[in-house]
């Protein structure tokens, strides 16, 4: 372990600044206003997660540059002090973790999560909440550096729900809304499902470790016994459970049908919870424990097919969406679906990559559709939309530079990251070809969202045409950085940083020359298919739906998994409760006893009724009949 002074401070600053932002905010957030508009507040919230962010890159500076020095050491716990909980011999203190993982981690929330809250000065500029607004995003930004920064899993869990906690706020923001209320609610819900999978997985992991400490983990999971695949001991009980936890931050089947209704939330509060921060919580958490995951091949390959299943599910859904933020929302799910895949393949490093690569994308894709949005004045169906190009020809470049990277365009950011996952998956055929598969759907649907938004004729009307505008800078700007990100993000050698994290070696994945070549001309076909389905040959598009129209029904109805859901709630669990808990076991068991013993008491008291005449000599004489037969009881021999 390395021993620096100022390594035991930056991390806790790093963290608290964002704190920091959301107290001074939540308590004198009225007060700090320059002007009518309140961008002090905004300001002063953007501040915060800029200078975390500087902190953060100066950190991993100073890491790599101890790691060079001390013979290749690769972590680093900075320590406050004290004990958070101490019961025998259990403790666990409030540690953090620094190591390359956290470094990407940390880079990745303080980075993008900047650019989201500068944009957010611009789109929220006329909301009459922006001050409360602002002030859950510094609080976001807190409990998710609290959850990659944690030392120990209790202290991840307090980050872990944090982020849950400010996902209902800001998805729920605007609560007048029935639709954004009730879609924050389903968010808390369904988070906390998979969350009593999280907890059972600590308890699990303590009984084989006797530590809840990261690194203890990962130092001592190699001592554990492999256990093959449908052998269930305690590392793949664990490691299930874990990932039960995983799948509902992280939106995988059967717990995704959250993410797509979160939409409902503010545009930047979707670039935010699907690009840098809490849907990544999973892939991260598996990730970390990943030599836990590596000893149970059963627990492995649960991940690597629950993430090709939903990889592949998603992008079908998105092919029909005709919501532009519902696309990229689909499209969230579906590119977490390919992280969970590496991961389950044993290239946690690949997955890391994938989320690093991604969270530039789809930040970029997310506030261009937020561009679109303010030029559309609120309006987000693809079908009223065409012709953008040349309207808000900024938006439009910055765009293309995302789909081109989410489609796997050599050499854009995404392409390096998906042929490394395609790569790592050559010794498994049929996910790679879901892998494939899925890399040519989402380039269809990516194009097919290019060309209806920006291209062709508009189609929204000449009111909605006449007010069509170009944003202003302050949200232009993060929209050419995260750009510039999409192109040039791939050449950051992110699995060879993490790579040693993970006590597993060097994790060589295997090259073809022909994979490259495969997924490169998956991406080609899937973009001319949505060119000349929705630009040079509409008139097809008939004939095929017409083809297709049972799958498109299934898409469309996004497989059933809310009406399985909705029915499952109203069915089994309210009418059950009525049937079962309510009239079975309320009325006629707890109150059938209550009723019961009512009834006896009252039976016993008629009988001994009698007995109660009011004539005290009565009693008296009863006294000395009792006195008489006690003392002939003790005088018997």
């Amino acid at each position: 372990m390395l021993d620096d002074p100022l390594l035991k401070i930056l991390p806790f600053a790093i963290l608290l600044l964002p704190l920091g932002g959301f107290v001074v905010l939540a308590l004198f957030g009225d007060w700090i206003k320059r002007d009518k508009e309140e961008t002090g507040a905004a300001w002063l919230a953007c501040a915060t997660v800029i200078i975390s962010f500087g902190l953060a890159a100066w950190t991993t500076v100073r890491l790599y540059g101890l790691v060079a020095g001390e013979g290749g050491l690769r972590f680093f716990q900075p320590y406050l002090g004290y004990e958070w909980m101490e019961a025998g011999g259990f403790s666990v203190p409030y540690s953090l973790l620094v190591d390359p993982l956290s470094c990407v981690m940390m880079l990745v929330v303080t980075g993008v999560g900047s650019l989201i809250h500068v944009y957010s000065v611009g789109y929220m500029a006329h909301d009459e909440d922006r001050v409360p607004y602002f002030s859950y995003l510094n609080l976001f930004t807190f409990f998710m550096l609290l959850l990659v920064l944690g030392g120990n899993l209790p202290l991840m869990f307090v980050g872990w729900e944090g982020v849950g906690l400010c996902s209902y706020l800001l998805i729920g923001f605007w609560y007048r809304k029935d639709s954004a209320a009730a879609a924050g609610l389903k968010a808390f819900i369904v988070n906390r499902i998979g969350d009593a999978g999280l907890i059972l997985g600590m308890i699990f992991v303590f009984h084989a470790f006797g530590s809840l400490d990261l690194v203890d983990i990962a130092d001592n999971a190699g001592s554990l016994a492999p256990e093959g695949l449908w052998e269930f001991g305690p590392a793949t009980i664990a490691a299930l459970l874990l990932f039960v936890g995983a799948t509902g931050k992280s939106a995988q089947i059967p717990l995704h049908v959250w993410l797509p209704d979160a939409m409902e939330g503010p545009t930047p509060v979707s670039a935010l919870i699907h690009a840098a921060t809490m849907v990544t919580a999973g892939v991260y958490m598996v990730a970390r424990l990943g030599p836990l995951y590596h000893v149970s091949e059963t627990a492995m390959m649960t991940v690597a097919v629950v993430g090709a299943v939903t990889a592949l599910m998603a992008a079908t859904i998105a092919l029909v969406q005709t919501d532009i933020k519902r696309v990229l929302a689909y499209s969230t799910v579906s590119q977490l679906g390919y992280m969970f895949l590496a991961c389950g393949v044993g290239a946690f490093g690949v997955g890391i990559f994938h989320l690093y690569t991604h969270a530039f994308f789809k930040a970029l894709l997310f506030l261009g559709s937020g561009s679109v949005i303010h030029a559309m004045s609120g309006e987000q169906d693809m079908q009223r939309m065409g012709g953008l190009r040349k309207r808000i020809p900024w938006t439009f470049w910055t765009f293309l530079a995302g789909t081109l990277a989410i489609a796997g365009i050599p050499f854009f950011a995404g392409f390096f990251s998906k042929d490394e996952i395609l790569a790592a998956a050559l010794g498994h055929p049929v996910l790679l070809g879901i892998g494939l598969f899925t890399a040519l759907l989402t380039a269809f649907y990516m194009a097919r969202l290019l060309f209806l938004t920006f291209f062709g004729d508009f189609r929204g009307g000449e009111e909605a045409e006449h007010h069509l505008h170009e944003s202003p800078w302050v949200m232009l700007v993060p929209l050419i950085l995260l750009a510039i990100g999409s192109a040039a993000g791939g050449f950051v050698k992110i699995p060879e940083i993490v790579q040693p994290v993970f006590r597993l070696g060097h994790g060589h994945i295997p090259h073809v020359a022909w994979l490259p070549v495969a997924a490169t001309l998956s991406a080609i076909a899937g973009i001319l298919g949505a060119y000349y389905l929705y630009l040079a040959m509409p008139e097809l598009r008939a004939g095929l739906a017409s083809t297709f129209r049972p799958a498109l029904r299934v898409f469309a109805a996004k497989y059933y998994w809310d009406d399985v859901y909705n029915g499952f709630v109203r069915r089994v669990v309210v009418r059950g409760s009525d049937l079962v808990l309510w009239q079975g076991v309320d009325n006629r068991v707890v109150d059938g006893a209550v009723n019961r013993t009512a009834t006896i008491t009252g039976a016993l008291a008629e009988m001994l009724r009698p007995l109660q005449t009011g004539f005290v000599r009565q009693y008296a004489l009863l006294i000395l009949a009792g006195a008489v037969a006690l003392l002939g009881y003790l005088l018997w021999p």
